[in-house]
């Protein structure tokens, strides 16, 4: 894995390319820092973690203020790790930025979708529901969920009421309409999950790595 950049959704919005239209979302990755460097001779693999999102000393453990004072970062909210070659990997303290991305890269972007709370079976899963007509009595329940004769239990994964949203998601192969490394964001094709002010992580593509301007 190449690494990536922690990220702050922000919104949505349009922006103009040849005179089309292209519904892009604008993510905030300024001031991504390295916090420490793996390596294999001592972690046993090589790797990177970065920081993003600046947080006061008094509201971390002793333990945790001393991890990022070691490694000669500064105390940051959300923390990723990224495997990659020890060639490819700067050194502690370093400041990443949206320069790490190309106009026309491919990337995937890892985020958590917005949450629904306990939601019943029409919302959660689209069930068309039952007659809505006097008289029925069901209207949005979920109907019959098993038979008490065979098998004679409630199989497992029944779609019923229950939590809704707030799972990890992964959108690939989004393209990088601009980067703007003197604003601190980039602007990428799409819609991304989670509401805006929600931490994402903006990675290169697994699947397109060809940059396509």
């Amino acid at each position: 894995m190449s690494i990536g950049l922690i990220g702050k959704k922000l919104g949505m919005t349009q922006i103009y390319v040849n005179d089309a239209a292209i519904a892009v979302t604008v993510i905030d990755v300024k001031d991504n820092q390295v916090v420490q460097v793996k390596t294999a001779d001592k972690d046993g693999y090589s790797g990177v973690q970065i920081g993003y999102d600046d947080k006061k000393e008094s509201r971390l453990s002793k333990p945790a203020l001393g991890h990022f004072k070691k490694h000669s970062a500064s105390p940051k909210y959300a923390v990723q790790e990224f495997r990659a070659a020890e060639a490819d990997i700067p050194a502690s303290g370093t400041v990443l930025g949206a320069e790490r991305f190309e106009v026309g890269q491919y990337v995937d972007v890892i985020g958590v979708t917005k949450g629904r709370g306990f939601s019943g079976v029409l919302k959660r899963y689209n069930f068309k529901g039952q007659p809505a007509s006097h008289g029925s009595m069901m209207h949005r329940r979920t109907g019959s969920i098993g038979c008490r004769l065979t098998p004679g239990l409630v199989w497992k994964n029944q779609k019923m009421p229950g939590r809704h949203g707030f799972d990890q998601r992964t959108v690939q192969n989004l393209k990088v309409i601009q980067s703007r490394p003197e604003d601190g964001v980039l602007l990428i094709s799409g819609a991304i999950p989670g509401p805006n002010g929600a931490y994402v992580v903006v990675r290169p593509s697994k699947k397109k790595s060809v940059v396509k301007k």
